[in-house]
């Protein structure tokens, strides 16, 4: 698990899951709260920053798992 977890944490990891988070959640947080981002309902915060967050959290497992099974090769 320490191992996948430092995998995650690498430079190059972290810019790359940061660039798909900001390219999905942008996406995300149009589909479930352009209403509210758009119009005049209050934002709900802590929703947007979810829409940023689960993207990057997958991104940054995904590409652990990918490196980890590449090592192990």
């Amino acid at each position: 698990m320490s191992e996948l977890l430092r995998l995650a944490c690498r430079p190059r990891t972290l810019r790359t899951s940061a660039c798909i988070a900001l390219a999905v959640g942008s996406v995300l947080n149009l589909i479930n709260l352009g209403d509210r981002l758009l119009g005049t309902m209050p934002i709900e915060w802590g929703r947007v920053l979810l829409n940023f967050l689960v993207p990057f959290c997958v991104a940054s497992a995904s590409a652990a798992l990918n490196a980890w099974e590449r090592d192990r090769e």
